[in-house]
């Protein structure tokens, strides 16, 4: 049986399954490996796998070299599936290209080019001067869509950005007085925790710190990365030196981006508790700033951002159109109109200006809700 991918090039069902296992081992490395995107690697000999690897945290070592040692010499006349075309500059590691060619690789298949301009289409020049087969294409939207942040970062300067926010049945994220512990159940909270661990970083304005003094760290079994920027879009320095993110600023990062530097003292003491303070000329409106933000956090190899805002601050990214996909934790819970709505003023005069998404897919989880939306393409 053969299949199309966008290419127009045919390919068979098995190579598909080939590369939708190195698709799903890329997804292991998501939020772990920036500024790199996440790589899948499979390599296959006689149709028998004898090499799996993926983006190690930090990004390196690549998936290539992963599965390459992995299959030792069972590589030699093998073929290979990678998400990603490999790198063929000199990084930290060694080019993957000259692994490959070194290893004896016969046939590549790769899903989709590398937007980086230092590899852009070089690594399949290099493939193929060195005879390797090389066919580009098997599932390209979906590794795209995979590492949409990279995409992103690299054409228009800022990472991915996901919102998340937990509501009632009737979108409050808290009762009139302010009250939001908690709207959804345990498993929904333990739930959303993936989302966490699976971006890059975790970004709130400074009035979800004044209302909730959140830890925001990744709180499940067996996770034990701490090296996830918590970061605070905060401009007239509101953010507490007692608080709870300042307080463990040495143990997880906490970045605060600001652009007021008259506040000297308050300055130092959130520096000397290990806060790195982000200067960014923040001008007041919304829509500049957040794209000033997103393009400053994209300069630091981000490529992934998941924003827990309260009401303005998700009304203000909706505003910008910087929302690409939007995670709802929904109760059955009501909490009626006097509540504060998940999403703040839109200011709104006409129904076809109504900002929309598109639903991905949806969960239930015991008697919540999860719901998942994407950007319209």
């Amino acid at each position: 049986m053969k299949i199309s991918a966008n290419s127009g090039q045919s390919f068979e069902f098995e190579q598909e399954a080939f590369m939708r296992l190195a698709l799903s081992l890329a997804r292991r490395g998501l939020g772990n490996v920036w500024p790199n995107p996440a790589v899948g690697c499979v390599i296959v000999s006689k149709g028998q796998i004898v090499g799996r690897g993926w983006t190690m945290p930090g990004g390196r070592p690549h998936a290539e070299v992963v599965a390459l040692k992995q299959a030792g010499g069972l590589a030699r006349g093998g073929e290979v599936y990678v998400t990603l075309e490999p790198c063929c500059h000199e990084g930290k590691t060694g080019p993957c290209a000259e692994a490959l060619v070194s290893a004896g690789i016969k046939k590549i298949y790769i899903s989709t080019l590398d937007p980086d301009p230092r590899v852009n289409g070089k690594g399949v020049l290099f493939l193929k001067k060195n005879k390797i087969s090389t066919s580009v294409g098997l599932l390209e939207k979906e590794a795209i869509r995979l590492n949409l942040g990279f995409f992103l970062k690299i054409s228009q300067g800022r990472p991915l950005v996901t919102m998340k926010t937990a509501s009632t049945l009737d979108g409050k994220i808290a009762l009139g007085n302010g009250l939001s512990k908690w709207i959804t159940n345990e498993s929904a909270r333990g739930f959303s925790h993936l989302f966490r661990y699976i971006h890059d970083a975790v970004a709130v304005g400074s009035g979800t710190v004044l209302a909730d003094n959140p830890e925001l760290t990744c709180r499940l079994p067996g996770i034990t990365n701490r090296n996830k920027p918590r970061i605070i879009l905060d401009r007239r320095l509101r953010t507490a030196d007692d608080s709870n993110l300042a307080n463990s600023a040495r143990e997880n990062p906490v970045w605060i981006v600001t652009s007021d530097t008259h506040k000297k003292h308050k300055l130092k003491k959130l520096e000397a508790k290990g806060v790195k303070i982000i200067l960014s000329p923040l001008s007041g409106d919304p829509k500049t700033d957040l794209i000033t933000v997103l393009k400053h956090l994209g300069k630091l190899g981000l490529t992934r951002l998941l924003f827990e805002p309260g009401s303005q601050l998700g009304a203000a990214l909706l505003t910008a159109g910087l929302i690409d996909q939007l995670v709802v934790f929904r109760s059955s819970s009501i909490a009626g109109n006097d509540g504060v709505g998940m999403i703040g003023n839109l200011y709104l005069s006409e129904i076809s200006n109504m900002p929309k998404m598109v639903r991905n897919y949806g969960l239930k989880i015991e008697e919540n809700y999860l719901e998942v939306f994407e950007r319209p393409e």
